[in-house]
């Protein structure tokens, strides 16, 4: 009759339950089966906490280079001009922009002149790169458009300059404040090149999100940055912007066929690939690390087990007596273990979720608990440290604890299930 009964019917899990809950007087082990409990949960919450903040960096890192950089830019390679002199400016950039434009998937292609500038006000300098680009062009860069915070209007462009939030606090510039632009590409003398100096009011300031961006960015309209730079009537490059920034690949061949013979592409994957390449390797690392310490504790469900096992020896003797199978017995402790990883588990998805939700409040907890500086924009980039909770990643934790939880706990319950019943109780 025994033989018959169902896999895991209730008295296995009654029996199971019992020897969980068991005081340690009684033969329980609760105190180690507490400790790996404790262990999972915050193994599989250091997985899926470390999974989140991965998923959210990655994807606000790519979406501070997508919202305010070129996805593809064209320029020309090097060619000699009607003086002589090798130069890679597009001339005809105006034709250049329509034939790219028609390309499918391209939202825009927009003329730039670009030039590195020394950006000074009373007395305080600080490198920065000029960007001049048409207000309507302007208009369509959604970092900038729709930047995190913004003082100004972009409707009055054309009456200035646009500069980033960390360029205007290092200089301790304002709205309307004049700011002083000094480039060393400037009038050819009989003496040499001199220096250009101009001024021009702020009438934007953006913060993109990207401290590089923010502590650097300078947008000039096109025209005035073309008798900035010497540059009337050619641009320095076009600026690409997709519909789909990730088909990037399929589409830099034909928008290289529309722009010319002579033309180049970089597109932003090119810009950022290796720092890309690098957060791979490192989320693949940083997986392979939290798996080992997932593993390490669901071991301490097999020291509960075997201490489980040599003190219920008594009992397992009797339950083989009275008609239990090796079945039963292997599964009463499968129960035991495979319970102890399921909650373990549950508890520490609800932790790592709970934890990318308010990951925002904690940060700033931690941040004011340590004296501020915990988090450095310079070095890392942007401004805060996110999180985004992906399905596959809390699946995939879920399964690679619970995997491990069960397959770890099949071995002592074999053991249980050998035990021969005539050793269990010959001392008894």
């Amino acid at each position: 009759m025994a033989g018959t009964t169902a896999p895991f019917s209730r008295f296995e899990w009654m029996i199971a339950w019992r020897y969980l809950r068991a005081r340690r007087a009684e033969g329980g082990v609760s105190v180690m089966t507490w400790i790996s409990l404790v262990g999972i949960t915050l193994a599989v919450f250091a997985l899926i906490a470390t999974l989140a903040v991965r998923s959210g960096f990655r994807e606000e890192f790519v979406d501070t280079i997508l919202g305010a950089n070129a996805h593809v830019t064209i320029y020309n390679s090097s060619y000699q001009d009607e003086n002589g002199q090798m130069t890679r400016v597009i001339t005809d950039f105006t034709e250049m922009a329509e034939r790219v434009a028609q390309v499918p998937g391209v939202l825009r292609a927009a003329p730039l002149v670009k030039g590195q500038v020394m950006a000074s006000h009373r007395g305080t300098s600080s490198g920065g790169e000029v960007f001049g680009i048409k207000a309507a062009d302007l208009a369509t860069i959604p970092r900038i458009v729709n930047p995190i915070e913004a003082q100004g209007s972009l409707a009055d462009f054309e009456q200035g300059i646009a500069i980033g939030s960390g360029m205007a606090r290092e200089l301790g510039i304002g709205l309307g404040d004049n700011l002083k632009l000094i480039s060393p590409d400037g009038a050819k003398t009989a003496f040499g090149t001199s220096p250009r100096v101009s001024s021009y009011p702020v009438v934007y300031i953006f913060t993109a999100g990207r401290y590089d961006i923010d502590r650097t960015r300078i947008y000039m309209p096109f025209d005035v940055a073309q008798t900035y730079f010497n540059r009337e009537g050619v641009a320095d490059e076009l600026e690409v912007m997709l519909d789909d920034p990730e088909a990037v690949a399929d589409i830099a061949w034909p928008i290289l066929q529309a722009a010319g013979d002579r033309a180049l592409v970089w597109t932003w994957r090119d810009a950022s690939g290796a720092f890309l390449r690098a957060l791979d390797i490192e989320d693949n690392v940083m997986f392979i690390i939290l798996s080992i310490l997932v593993l390490i504790a669901a071991m301490n469900i097999i020291s509960g087990l075997i201490m489980l096992v040599k003190n219920k020896g008594r009992d397992i003797g009797i339950l083989r007596t009275i008609g239990l199978t090796e079945g039963s017995i292997l599964r009463i402790f499968f129960i035991c273990g495979s319970l102890t990883g399921l909650v373990g588990t549950l508890a520490g998805v609800i932790l790592g979720c709970a934890f990318a939700v308010w990951i925002d409040p904690i940060f700033s907890a931690v941040n004011y608990l340590s004296g501020g500086g915990v988090w450095d924009p310079s070095i890392r980039g942007i401004y805060a440290l996110p999180a985004k909770l992906e399905l596959a990643d809390v699946l995939s934790a879920m399964a690679l604890a619970l995997g491990l939880s069960f397959i770890v706990t099949i071995f002592p319950a074999r053991r249980a299930a050998r035990m021969n019943p005539v050793e269990a109780l010959r001392y008894e």
